[in-house]
């Protein structure tokens, strides 16, 4: 225990309005050690307790603490219809969609929205997860692969606008940080120019965080003058947004899709325009590209009906009954529960407004037990986030797409040494897709180490998903590893 800090006149007391204001909402402790505190300290947690949204915060806490002992609705099986299959589609179907996304990224109706709020500690790094480089020949970071794909993208929609490739086409990026990787953010971008992309088509804003609470919702205490925090989880997007004044922002600009994703996939098809045909095909306001669950314990959220004709959600797979997971459908063969959630999604501009409205008015946020690191050391806690997904059960109408895991989904989550998800086992997923898409273009691959270790990397300038690579590939022999590159 700390000395108390002894003054003429005795300890001034807290403020007395904000102390009361504290007590109205069961909050008072953050006050506890006050006498302790010196002066400057007392102005840190004066303002620290200044900067919270009181009532929001209480109404959170309550609804999401009430929440917990709610029954948990059924759930069913995805209807099949809702999904749009690799084997039900056809080159027709796929080149219409594509076109279709061309022309509205032309006309300007696209953004692009990353959730980039995390570091890379699982990864053994403390920078923010984009900055990774995951050991491609040409070095690129996952921010970089994913500027490179949206230049792609708009060369192409420039190419086949009806004003032909002398048009030029601007995709707006909204990135999404947080306080503790906004400013590397900023700084690796600028550092590197904005990857080729123009500085005034990029907007980074922050999530927020919010108080990490004891089990009967009691603020937890970092410091004796400070509220320990956490983020909000990457749902904290809708609010972000709403609060930023970034929606006002995209409409003014006429976007009416975004297409928003998560940072730690290398395989990400950032403004894929086949997926936004089918979205505007379609006409939903939501959608997600799905792939098939690999096995019924893998660590994937799956989209499941809650209740009969009710809306879509994910259930995450620490909440999903063993016997449900491993469970088949007869008629398919397949898992009955069998659509991952791989956090690539569409919304209409209009629905982004709805859900900003909705899940702010319901303040219902996921609980997750941690330890959390305050005055009495590490305290067992909570923390409050909402997630991404928590959007769909607004949507009036969403369709699942599904894409080859292949082909789209090389998650960056673990450190290398670990059994799945790492940056070597993203590393291989993209040098064998980008090797097929080599040989199929007529070019040849030679190799001093076996093929499966290694592989040839396209650069996402050349070719976003395979396409226009014959010009480059047929008739030349590359030796793996190696770029390819204009």
């Amino acid at each position: 225990m700390r000395e108390p800090i002894e003054t003429n006149n005795g300890s001034p007391p807290p403020p007395q309005a904000l102390l009361e204001r504290l007590k109205d909402y069961g909050q008072e402790d953050a006050f506890a050690l006050w006498d302790e505190l010196s002066t400057e300290e007392r102005e840190l947690l004066f303002k620290d307790i200044e900067s919270l949204d009181l009532p929001r915060l209480d109404r959170i806490i309550r609804c999401s603490l009430r929440s917990q002992g709610l029954p948990v609705v059924a759930i069913e099986p995805v209807p099949e219809n809702t999904v749009s299959t690799v084997e039900e589609r056809t080159i027709e179907e796929r080149e219409r969609w594509w076109k279709m996304g061309l022309k509205a990224i032309s006309d300007g109706k696209l953004a692009v929205l990353l959730l980039s709020g995390g570091q890379g500690t699982r990864l053994g790094s403390s920078d923010p997860k984009g900055c990774f480089n995951i050991g491609l020949p040409s070095g690129k970071s996952l921010f970089q692969l994913q500027a490179e794909r949206i230049l792609c993208v708009q060369r192409l929609a420039a190419q086949a606008s009806s004003e032909g490739s002398g048009s030029s086409v601007s995709i707006h990026w909204y990135i999404m940080t947080s306080p503790f990787t906004d400013e590397a953010t900023q700084n690796f971008f600028e550092n590197h120019k904005y990857f080729g992309l123009e500085a005034n088509q990029v907007t980074f804003f922050q999530q927020g965080t919010i108080p990490c609470v004891s089990k009967d919702g009691r603020f937890i205490m970092e410091t004796p003058f400070k509220v320990a925090k956490a983020p909000d989880g990457n749902g904290g997007v809708y609010s972000a947004l709403k609060y930023s004044k970034l929606l006002e922002d995209m409409a003014s600009r006429g976007i009416k899709y975004v297409d928003c994703y998560g940072v730690d996939n290398a395989l990400v098809r950032v403004a894929d325009p086949a997926f936004l045909g089918y979205f505007i095909d379609k006409g939903v306001a939501a959608a997600a590209k799905v792939v098939r669950k690999a096995y019924p314990q893998e660590k994937v959220g799956v989209f499941v009906r809650r209740g009969k004709g009710g809306p879509l959600t994910v259930v995450e797979y620490s909440e999903l009954d063993q016997s449900l997971a491993s469970a088949i459908n007869q008629q398919t063969g397949r898992l009955r529960f069998c659509w991952s959630n791989v956090c690539l999604h569409m919304f209409t501009l209009d629905f982004l407004n709805q859900v900003a409205n909705g899940l702010e008015k319901d303040s219902i946020y996921h609980l997750a037990e941690k330890k959390i690191p305050s005055i009495h050391g590490g305290t067992m806690g909570l923390k409050l986030e909402q997630f991404i997904f928590d959007a769909f059960p607004y949507a009036p109408s969403t369709a699942l797409f599904e894409v080859p895991r292949e082909e789209e989904f090389a998650p960056v989550k673990n450190a290398n040494g670990s059994n799945f998800d790492t940056p070597e086992s993203a590393r291989l997923l993209v040098l064998r897709l980008q090797t097929r898409w080599v040989v199929a273009a007529g070019g040849f691959v030679t190799h001093s180490v076996p093929l499966y270790a290694t592989g040839v990397e396209v650069s996402p300038l050349c070719s976003y998903a395979g396409e226009n690579l014959e010009a480059i590939c047929r008739g030349r022999t590359f030796h793996a590893p190696c770029e390819i590159t204009f």
